[in-house]
Protein backbone atom coordinates (compact mmCIF):
# COMPACT_ATOMS: atom_id res chain seq x y z
CA UNK A 1 0.00 0.00 0.00
CA UNK A 2 0.99 3.76 -1.06
CA UNK A 3 1.01 5.86 1.76
CA UNK A 4 1.00 9.60 1.30
CA UNK A 5 2.06 12.24 3.59
CA UNK A 6 -0.17 14.90 4.14
CA UNK A 7 1.63 18.13 3.68
CA UNK A 8 2.86 20.01 6.78
CA UNK A 9 1.02 23.42 6.93
CA UNK A 10 4.60 25.15 6.28
CA UNK A 11 5.18 23.63 3.36
CA UNK A 12 2.05 24.06 2.11
CA UNK A 13 2.87 28.03 2.94
CA UNK A 14 6.01 27.67 0.96
CA UNK A 15 4.76 25.86 -2.06
CA UNK A 16 1.70 28.82 -2.21
CA UNK A 17 4.63 31.60 -2.02
CA UNK A 18 6.31 29.62 -4.85
CA UNK A 19 3.73 29.36 -6.83
CA UNK A 20 2.43 33.19 -6.18
CA UNK A 21 5.93 34.10 -6.63
CA UNK A 22 6.03 32.44 -10.13
CA UNK A 23 2.59 34.25 -11.25
CA UNK A 24 4.12 37.33 -10.28
CA UNK A 25 7.15 36.40 -12.37
CA UNK A 26 5.22 35.80 -15.76
CA UNK A 27 3.22 38.56 -15.29
CA UNK A 28 6.54 41.11 -14.71
CA UNK A 29 7.92 38.93 -17.80
CA UNK A 30 4.95 39.72 -20.05
CA UNK A 31 4.62 43.51 -19.31
CA UNK A 32 8.53 44.19 -19.98
CA UNK A 33 8.31 41.85 -23.16
CA UNK A 34 4.47 43.35 -24.13
CA UNK A 35 3.49 46.05 -22.94
CA UNK A 36 6.30 48.50 -22.28
CA UNK A 37 7.35 47.91 -25.98
CA UNK A 38 4.72 49.21 -27.12
CA UNK A 39 3.90 52.28 -24.31
CA UNK A 40 7.85 52.86 -25.75
CA UNK A 41 6.30 53.34 -28.89
CA UNK A 42 3.91 55.33 -28.57
CA UNK A 43 3.72 57.10 -25.03
CA UNK A 44 1.12 59.22 -25.91
CA UNK A 45 -1.44 56.48 -26.25
CA UNK A 46 -2.40 56.71 -22.39
CA UNK A 47 -2.68 60.21 -22.58
CA UNK A 48 -4.29 60.92 -25.57
CA UNK A 49 -6.81 58.20 -23.88
CA UNK A 50 -7.08 60.63 -20.77
CA UNK A 51 -7.43 63.71 -23.16
CA UNK A 52 -10.27 62.20 -25.10
CA UNK A 53 -11.97 61.36 -21.43
CA UNK A 54 -11.76 65.07 -20.54
CA UNK A 55 -13.05 66.77 -24.01
CA UNK A 56 -16.12 64.35 -23.82
CA UNK A 57 -16.92 65.90 -20.85
CA UNK A 58 -16.94 69.37 -22.47
CA UNK A 59 -19.52 71.43 -23.96
CA UNK A 60 -20.00 70.40 -27.86
CA UNK A 61 -19.39 73.42 -30.43
CA UNK A 62 -22.13 75.83 -31.18
CA UNK A 63 -23.30 78.04 -33.84
CA UNK A 64 -20.14 80.50 -34.50
CA UNK A 65 -18.63 78.96 -32.25
CA UNK A 66 -15.04 77.45 -34.16
CA UNK A 67 -12.57 79.00 -36.50
CA UNK A 68 -12.87 78.38 -39.87
CA UNK A 69 -9.52 75.62 -41.19
CA UNK A 70 -8.86 78.05 -43.63
CA UNK A 71 -9.00 81.73 -42.27
CA UNK A 72 -9.79 84.90 -44.87
CA UNK A 73 -11.49 82.55 -47.42
CA UNK A 74 -14.89 82.40 -48.69
CA UNK A 75 -17.18 79.95 -47.00
CA UNK A 76 -20.28 78.83 -48.51
CA UNK A 77 -22.95 76.29 -46.82
CA UNK A 78 -22.80 73.19 -49.72
CA UNK A 79 -24.07 71.20 -47.04
CA UNK A 80 -26.26 68.89 -48.80
CA UNK A 81 -25.67 69.31 -52.41
CA UNK A 82 -25.69 65.85 -54.60
CA UNK A 83 -22.74 63.89 -54.77
CA UNK A 84 -21.31 60.45 -56.79
CA UNK A 85 -23.16 56.65 -55.69
CA UNK A 86 -26.45 58.14 -54.31
CA UNK A 87 -24.69 60.08 -51.74
CA UNK A 88 -25.16 63.97 -50.55
CA UNK A 89 -22.75 66.38 -49.63
CA UNK A 90 -21.82 65.68 -45.54
CA UNK A 91 -19.73 68.84 -44.90
CA UNK A 92 -18.54 71.89 -46.83
CA UNK A 93 -16.13 72.39 -49.68
CA UNK A 94 -13.55 75.27 -49.09
CA UNK A 95 -11.51 76.35 -52.27
CA UNK A 96 -8.11 77.65 -52.14
CA UNK A 97 -4.95 77.33 -53.78
CA UNK A 98 -2.95 73.98 -53.38
CA UNK A 99 -0.51 74.25 -50.46
CA UNK A 100 -2.77 76.68 -48.53
CA UNK A 101 -2.21 75.32 -44.67
CA UNK A 102 -4.99 74.23 -43.01
CA UNK A 103 -5.75 74.70 -39.84
CA UNK A 104 -7.44 73.02 -36.69
CA UNK A 105 -10.97 74.30 -35.87
CA UNK A 106 -10.97 73.30 -32.55
CA UNK A 107 -8.35 71.88 -29.50
CA UNK A 108 -8.21 67.83 -29.64
CA UNK A 109 -6.78 64.57 -30.27
CA UNK A 110 -5.94 63.57 -33.32
CA UNK A 111 -7.17 60.15 -34.22
CA UNK A 112 -6.41 58.96 -37.76
CA UNK A 113 -3.71 60.73 -40.22
CA UNK A 114 -4.12 58.50 -43.41
CA UNK A 115 -5.87 57.51 -46.66
CA UNK A 116 -9.62 56.85 -47.24
CA UNK A 117 -11.39 56.23 -50.08
CA UNK A 118 -13.85 58.96 -50.73
CA UNK A 119 -11.27 61.93 -48.69
CA UNK A 120 -7.73 60.75 -50.27
CA UNK A 121 -5.55 61.83 -48.03
CA UNK A 122 -7.44 62.98 -44.75
CA UNK A 123 -7.22 63.80 -40.54
CA UNK A 124 -10.10 63.09 -37.79
CA UNK A 125 -9.69 65.66 -34.85
CA UNK A 126 -11.93 64.33 -31.70
CA UNK A 127 -12.85 68.12 -30.30
CA UNK A 128 -15.09 69.02 -27.09
CA UNK A 129 -17.83 67.24 -26.61
CA UNK A 130 -16.16 64.29 -28.65
CA UNK A 131 -17.42 65.82 -32.05
CA UNK A 132 -14.82 64.13 -34.85
CA UNK A 133 -13.57 66.84 -37.42
CA UNK A 134 -13.23 65.37 -40.52
CA UNK A 135 -10.39 67.08 -43.09
CA UNK A 136 -10.42 65.38 -46.64
CA UNK A 137 -9.26 66.11 -50.08
CA UNK A 138 -5.44 67.51 -48.56
CA UNK A 139 -2.51 67.43 -50.62
CA UNK A 140 -0.21 66.17 -47.77
CA UNK A 141 0.06 66.19 -43.90
CA UNK A 142 1.61 68.94 -41.41
CA UNK A 143 3.92 67.08 -38.43
CA UNK A 144 1.10 65.48 -36.60
CA UNK A 145 0.15 61.13 -35.79
CA UNK A 146 -2.73 59.96 -34.29
CA UNK A 147 -2.61 60.27 -30.03
CA UNK A 148 -1.09 64.34 -30.86
CA UNK A 149 -2.35 67.00 -29.24
CA UNK A 150 -3.79 70.05 -31.50
CA UNK A 151 -4.77 73.29 -30.33
CA UNK A 152 -7.49 75.41 -32.81
CA UNK A 153 -5.51 77.31 -35.42
CA UNK A 154 -2.34 74.68 -35.50
CA UNK A 155 -1.30 73.65 -39.10
CA UNK A 156 -2.73 69.77 -39.38
CA UNK A 157 -2.50 69.85 -43.57
CA UNK A 158 -2.16 71.55 -46.77
CA UNK A 159 -5.10 71.93 -49.44
CA UNK A 160 -5.03 69.50 -52.27
CA UNK A 161 -7.24 67.58 -54.41
CA UNK A 162 -6.43 63.57 -53.07
CA UNK A 163 -9.34 61.29 -53.10
CA UNK A 164 -12.77 61.06 -55.48
CA UNK A 165 -11.93 64.94 -55.78
CA UNK A 166 -8.97 64.57 -58.17
CA UNK A 167 -8.61 66.68 -60.85
CA UNK A 168 -11.45 69.19 -59.46
CA UNK A 169 -10.03 72.67 -58.09
CA UNK A 170 -7.87 72.33 -54.70
CA UNK A 171 -10.11 72.53 -51.60
CA UNK A 172 -10.48 71.04 -47.98
CA UNK A 173 -13.72 69.28 -47.07
CA UNK A 174 -14.70 69.84 -43.97
CA UNK A 175 -16.97 67.82 -42.09
CA UNK A 176 -17.98 67.53 -38.69
CA UNK A 177 -19.62 64.30 -36.60
CA UNK A 178 -21.43 64.13 -33.16
CA UNK A 179 -22.48 60.86 -32.04
CA UNK A 180 -21.26 59.42 -34.82
CA UNK A 181 -23.99 61.57 -37.06
CA UNK A 182 -22.77 64.21 -39.18
CA UNK A 183 -23.82 67.26 -38.93
CA UNK A 184 -23.77 70.66 -41.11
CA UNK A 185 -20.57 72.41 -39.93
CA UNK A 186 -21.30 76.13 -41.79
CA UNK A 187 -23.20 77.46 -39.01
CA UNK A 188 -20.62 76.04 -36.40
CA UNK A 189 -17.83 77.83 -38.15
CA UNK A 190 -17.18 81.83 -37.42
CA UNK A 191 -17.95 84.03 -40.78
CA UNK A 192 -15.54 86.84 -41.29
CA UNK A 193 -16.31 90.13 -41.25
Amino acid sequence: MLSSKLPTPLAKQVTDMLVKGFIIMVCLLAISLFIMPVLNKSPSIVVATWQKIKLLQQELPTDNSLPSPLPNRHLADTWGGARSEGRSHEGIDIFAPRGTPIQATTKGVVNKVGDDRLGGQVIFIIGAGGAAHYYAHLDSYADIRPNDWVDAGDIIGYVGDSGNAKGTPPHVHYGVYINGRAVNPYPLLIKSQ
